[in-house]
């Protein structure tokens, strides 16, 4: 079957419409090395790493970081863990509620985030809990299991159920043929939900604010920062750190998930 090329308009619509989306953020890459003494004039006056060492000497700047990556790394283990087993529970059954259930796993990633906040803040005061590192955690959890829980069960749909089938026919118990024939053809599903669950918790701002107390991650530092017109070449080097820190696990769970309909067994 013959597919027409796009016409010269619409590409150059797709192409205009790229470059709107992104040139705010050439901006700030370009002004992340702008000369020290020329910081908020424009077009830059020259090329500098200096704002670079101004940056990574600050102790606020290297706690953000830190908590931002030790909150990341949390969520994503624990969406890891409830997202594939919750994913694994409604693939394999049918059973009433089913369907409740999996709009509720789904919900969070679907509401806005000031409705999730103020759920979880309203949830945690109840139960007395003070906001900290740990209810900035849970918070990222509730929507980084929908990520990997989407992953997972995606590809579990493309696993011919066969291959489970032959595996314990041959006499391989539960976890051998979970070992040796799911987890497989899992794997890079699960790379790809971790790395995107990574990079949602690591720059996510709306549900932090409401959840994280005295704590200041890294999106909160950058916020905070806006008061601070002093600060701009220090807040531009922090910003483009965490857009390539969100932007590099995005890729990388596109091109690892591109190809993810020639998994084992999808009978091809």
């Amino acid at each position: 079957m013959h597919s027409e090329k796009p016409s010269v308009g619409l590409r150059l619509a797709a192409w205009g419409g790229l470059v709107f989306l992104h040139f705010p953020i050439l901006i700030i890459f370009l002004y992340a090395f702008n000369t020290e003494d020329a910081a908020f004039s424009f077009p830059p006056k020259g090329f500098t790493l200096h704002w670079f060492a101004v940056a990574f000497a600050r102790a606020d700047v290297l706690e953000a970081i830190k908590l931002s990556l030790q909150v990341a790394c949390l969520a994503t283990l624990i969406a890891l863990v409830l997202g594939t087993l919750a994913s694994a529970a409604l693939y394999r059954r049918d059973f009433f509620g089913k369907e409740s259930i999996s709009l509720i796993l789904i919900l969070p990633i679907a509401l806005p985030g000031i409705i999730t906040g103020i759920a979880l803040l309203s949830a945690f005061k109840s139960l007395g809990i003070e906001p900290g590192v740990f209810t900035i955690v849970v918070g990222h959890a509730t929507f980084c299991v929908v990520i990997v829980y989407n992953n997972v069960i995606a590809r579990l749909r493309r696993t011919s159920q066969s291959l489970i089938e032959a595996s314990m026919d041959l006499g391989a118990d539960g976890w051998q043929t979970f070992r040796y024939i799911i987890l497989p053809n899992l794997g890079s599903a699960l790379l790809a939900g971790g790395m995107l669950a990574f990079a949602l918790s690591f720059d996510e701002i709306i549900v932090t604010t409401f959840t994280a107390g005295h704590e200041r991650t890294l999106p909160i530092w950058l916020l905070n920062q806006l008061s601070r017109p002093r600060d701009v070449p220090v807040t531009n080097v922090v910003a483009m750190l965490v857009m390539l820190v969100t932007m590099l696990p995005i890729l990388g769970a596109y091109y690892l998930t591109r190809g993810g309909e020639s998994v084992a067994g999808s009978g091809k």
